[in-house]
């Protein structure tokens, strides 16, 4: 080889590399435009390598390109490595920041995305997205140092591959499902260039005998083709399927459009578009219908929106022309993808534009009118620093399956099973005689706002054990013959840790006096304390509770001091019960106040000589068995016991005649 071709080759290869590097990012540039990510990360990584380190404008220009394919295509960790190549060589738009950020966030590093939305917000503070980002970073720590009690696994059998995602139950009986899929059975012969895989069709499990899931197989004709088809939704009859389908043209970009198929017994017709009236330059996807069958949502980036793609709605079987936005609530200036429905009518969708973990996080939107929505994160494990979406329950059970990308580098969707464990609230009740024993022959009567209405029986012991919904309240009277009424209420804690109640039901005989506990006076006085207000309270409530029912309210002294004024005292006393009880809406009529003094000493019952062994069941505490007392202690026990105020029961047919 002469001088002169030794010196022209190095010339020769430097502008075979500068050529190759200019098609591959005309190529990357055609393919991006086209939707064509996975095609145009080829593309741009081929020209990065290409380029010479001096050229530095342009390697930066190719990098920030590569890392936004990526961006699309889930591939975090790549295009966080990508997105630093760019901002080495001198990227100029600080828009870098914030695509870096919110990759290095979905990859699970939310200190390194927290400095570069920071540093972002200082050239851009008016940037909301990049404000829920910089929240979503606090946010991600916070939800997984406070994980929720869902218990979430990668369901292996629903699993191949390549990816799967966006599970629908697809029968009444909840044992059939399908979702969308990437393996080797799908139609398609072609890589998709999007994707960088074959183009996903529909499959289905169904459970055997044993309730067991079965090996997914591809639905045989009707909605599949060899171009894009999924993330499918269903009519409540189970008869219509709603799905995505994308075909494409090589010079157009791809536009998605819903589609339609309806059941035949156990086999699928060919699908047809949903409506004919569609904008052929507007993507629509991600269908799901109401519980009700009134409404199809659905996915779309038409204008009128806020930005990015938009939650939608029209009424079922409806042109999709003048579909209805869902509103601020639910849309933002981000992504809402992936919509679906409880029966209980929530809205679960998907979003990048609420804060979040990172990369899509599934939410949970009630409304009471259809029109005002409250969003709530689904927190973790449900959600994570990846994408997470396209969820379906199974009935009305707080468990199913839904779609995430986490734990794999390559952003390859994944299904996974989910599963609320039962939170159990228990209660316990007990009916006793006031001052006394068990009643094992009441019955108690539970009404609840959720529509409970029950008789429950009781247990030897008087009691009774019952379980109560979280944040129900409910209402429960006890009854018994020769007894009283005694009403409880109880609401149960929304929690979502397991609970135990304990309800007392001392229920009052009308056949013979009933202490009414800490009543207090104070001293040589008629005055009510204050102490006192709780037990009267409570002496109200059960007259309400027992509107038929007249008492005497009887007070009594023990033997000191002059009978006289003894009498006097005990029936100002009694008065001033009565007085309290009329203030608080008993009427006069009922009550009848009567003082004893000490003419009525206590008569020991069975209870009160199992708590002072000194005394013995039956024994009258006059002043002469207390005078009889040698213990100074056990005296002034008995001068307390007779210093006491009861009521009896006159009448139970008060107002019925």
């Amino acid at each position: 080889m002469n001088a002169f071709c030794r010196s022209a080759l190095p010339v020769l290869c430097l502008l075979l590399s500068g050529c190759a590097a200019e098609m591959n990012i005309r190529k990357g540039d055609g393919s991006y435009a086209l939707g064509e990510y996975s095609q145009a990360a080829t593309y741009y990584k081929k020209a990065y390598s290409a380029l010479k380190p001096a050229e530095k404008e342009l390697r930066a220009k190719t990098a920030y390109k590569l890392g936004c394919s990526y961006r699309h295509i889930a591939n975090a960790s790549k295009a966080v490595t990508a997105y630093r190549n760019a901002i080495r060589n001198g990227y100029p738009d600080s828009t870098v920041l914030r695509d870096m950020a919110g990759m290095q966030l979905m990859a699970g590093k939310p200190g390194d995305a927290l400095a570069n939305y920071r540093d972002y917000l200082e050239l851009m503070p008016q940037d909301s997205l990049a404000r829920v980002g910089l929240e979503s970073c606090s946010l991600q720590i916070e939800l997984k140092q406070n994980p929720t009690r869902y218990i979430v696994r990668k369901d292996p059998l629903f699993n191949g591959r390549y990816s799967d995602w966006s599970p629908s139950y697809s029968n009444r009986e909840y044992d059939q499902i399908v979702f969308t899929s990437v393996r080797k059975e799908c139609e398609g012969a072609d890589v998709n260039p999007v994707t960088g895989m074959k183009s996903c069709d529909i499959f289905q499990s169904v459970k055997d005998e044993n309730g067991k899931w079965q090996k997914p197989t591809r639905i045989e004709g009707g909605p599949n083709t060899e171009f894009e088809d999924g993330v499918t939704a269903f009519s409540p009859d189970f008869q219509t399927m709603y799905y995505t389908y994308g075909a494409w043209d090589a010079d157009e970009p791809r536009m998605a459009q819903l589609m339609e198929s309806h059941r035949s017994d156990a086999s699928w017709g060919e699908g047809r578009p949903y409506s004919e009236k569609q904008d052929s330059s507007v993507n629509y996807a991600h269908p799901a219908v109401s519980p009700d069958g009134k409404w199809l949502y659905f996915v779309s980036d038409m204008e009128g929106g806020y930005g990015g793609k938009d939650l939608w709605r029209v009424p079922l079987d409806g042109s999709l022309v003048g579909a209805e936005n869902l509103g601020p609530q639910i849309n933002t200036p981000g992504n809402e993808m992936f919509p679906s429905f409880r029966l209980n009518g929530d809205l679960y969708f998907s979003s990048d534009g609420h804060p979040g973990m990172g990369g899509l996080d599934i939410f949970c939107a009630h409304s009471e009118d259809g029109t005002t929505w409250t969003v709530t994160n689904m927190g973790y494990p449900v959600n994570s620093h990846a994408d997470d979406f396209g969820i379906t329950f199974e009935q009305h059970r707080t468990r199913g399956f839904f779609s995430s990308n986490r734990d794999n580098t390559r952003g390859r969707d994944h299904i996974y099973s989910f599963e609320l464990p039962e939170t159990v609230h228990m209660l316990t009740g007990w009916v006793y005689e006031k001052d006394e024993y068990e009643l094992p022959g009441a019955t108690v009567y539970m009404v609840g706002n959720d529509g409970t209405n029950k008789k429950i029986g009781l247990k030897e012991d008087g009691s009774f054990s019952e379980r109560v919904t979280p944040g129900v309240s409910y209402v429960m009277l006890a009854t018994n013959r020769g007894f009283m009424n005694f009403k409880q209420s109880l609401t149960a804690d929304s929690t979502d840790q397991d609970r135990e109640y304990v309800l007392q039901f001392p229920l009052s005989s009308i056949s013979k006096p009933v202490l009414i506990d800490n009543i207090f006076f104070e001293f040589g006085s008629a005055r009510l304390t204050r102490e006192s207000e709780t037990s009267l309270d409570q002496l109200v409530s059960l007259l309400k509770d027992n509107p038929n029912v007249t008492i005497e309210l009887g007070a009594h002294c023990d033997y000191i001091g002059n009978d006289e004024s003894n009498l006097r005292l005990s029936q100002q006393r009694a008065e001033s019960v009565v007085k309290y009880l009329e203030r608080n809406g008993i009427e006069s009529a009922r009550l009848t106040p009567r003082g004893y003094g000490e003419s009525r000493p206590v008569t020991v019952s069975k209870k009160q000589a199992e708590k002072y062994t000194f005394l013995h069941e039956g024994n009258e505490l006059t002043e002469e068995f207390i005078l009889g007392l040698a213990d100074g202690q056990q005296q002034e026990i008995c001068n307390q016991l007779n210093r006491r105020t009861e009521f009896r029961v006159l009448r139970t047919t008060y107002g019925m005649y």
